[in-house]
């Protein structure tokens, strides 16, 4: 029988791959809100952990998405993120513990379980592009395209283009190399690139040490900010939380490793996802889910074993321990440039599932999605193409 867990090259570079995601979101909530590294990475690399173990396979560990974009678009409170966090977990652990996911899931179409895939990857490669040309929100509150390079430009073209040209034809290049696995050589490079040409902000301050979050950091939410955190974060989230968190991520897992992933159902998900948001809301994380895109990312670089969640979660625990707040001085060292090249692969790896959609009308209901998602959300796609796929099923109307 094949292991559960192998700690090689790929799985390495696999457990990086997701990281184009994961970092700018979470960074850009504690430059912005105020929340702490430490609680924010030691929490992600337990989650990482404990999913690795318990589910078997490469479980992918992100921040909401919603919830961050807007934390980050309006410097929202440290204590109304940590209400979103503990509110969407009681709403998972309900719909999770009930079995209601289990009941919703059974009546969402295939397309638009594919049309949730494809806008996700499309996001994320529209995200990757505004990372390469330094035009993200994080970039944009930094004011400067690579804010910890200390060379910006060469003559008039943002050095972060030329970053993410050379990484994006060094990661082709690389794609299924197993002796130079792609995400493990784009990060290393990175990091040198960090090295030789960062600001290196921080690092007079790095001192190892012991440090362990705090219980409740911020204190207890307030009436208003759970009023304000169910208004504008987490009513927001739940569309996309059900439809790519839970379902498109519970099928791809399914298609990506059949039988080894028969830990991950709909029901599970979001407990684990529902637990995690309550360790989060207690150790002043952010809210937490799985998602399509993440597994996507981890799946194009060579993850392929819960290994990888080990690998991944033990770096970030590591860090937070021994470096405390100070983790963000390490993590400054990747430019955003290179962290886009990241997201565009991952973006890509899970678009190209629209590839087995066959039918004309599961075909319009999927680019219905897509572009609803692109000039709304895609929390109004995902209901609209509930809604347009059995209005044509029900007329047996054939496009």
């Amino acid at each position: 029988m094949e292991s559960r867990y192998k700690f090689n090259r790929m799985e390495f570079s696999g457990s990086l791959g997701d990281l184009g995601t994961l970092l700018p979101i979470a960074m850009g909530i504690i430059m912005i809100c105020g929340l702490s590294p430490l609680g924010i990475f030691f929490t992600i690399g337990l989650f990482y952990i404990l999913t690795g173990f318990y589910y078997g396979v490469t479980v992918p560990i992100q921040p909401m998405k919603v919830i961050g974009a807007y934390a980050i678009a309006t410097g929202i409170e440290a204590t109304q993120i940590s209400a979103s966090a503990l509110l969407i977990g009681v709403f998972l652990l309900i719909i999770g513990g009930t079995g209601a996911i289990r009941f919703i899931g059974k009546y969402i179409p295939p397309a638009v379980v594919r049309g949730v895939q494809l806008s996700t990857g499309i996001l994320l490669m529209t995200g990757s592009i505004k990372f390469i040309i330094g035009d993200s929100k994080y970039q944009a509150f930094q004011r400067l395209a690579e804010p910890y390079l200390s060379i910006q430009s060469l003559g008039p073209i943002p050095i972060g283009i030329f970053l993410g040209i050379a990484g994006s034809i060094l990661t082709l290049a690389l794609l299924g190399n197993k002796k130079f696995p792609a995400g493990l050589t784009i990060i290393i490079s990175g990091l040198i690139i960090g090295l030789l040409l960062g600001t290196h902000e921080g690092f007079d301050k790095l001192k190892p040490g012991f440090h362990l979050p705090q219980l409740l950091p911020y204190g207890l939410p307030s009436g208003i900010d759970f009023s304000t955190a169910i208004l504008l974060l987490v009513l927001p989230q739940i569309p996309m939380t059900v439809g790519n968190a839970v379902i498109a991520y519970s099928d791809l897992s399914q298609e990506y490793f059949e039988d080894k992933s028969k830990k991950v159902t709909y029901i599970s998900v979001c407990i684990s996802m529902g637990l995690a948001n309550l360790f989060s809301f207690l150790l002043g994380g952010i809210p937490l889910c799985h998602g399509a895109g993440g597994l996507a990312a981890h799946y194009r670089f060579g993850a392929r074993t819960a290994g990888s969640n080990i690998i991944i979660g033990g770096i970030f625990i590591i860090l937070a321990i021994f470096l405390g707040d100070k983790i963000l001085s390490i993590l400054y060292l990747l430019p955003m440039s290179i962290l886009g090249v990241l997201l565009l692969f991952a973006g890509s790896q899970l678009a190209l599932t629209l590839i087995d959609v066959k039918e004309r009308n599961d075909l319009f209901v999927v680019l219905l999605m897509l572009t609803l998602t692109l000039t709304l959300n895609l929390g109004v796609g995902f209901f609209v193409g509930i809604s347009v796929s059995y209005l044509l099923k029900l007329y047996k109307i054939s496009l």
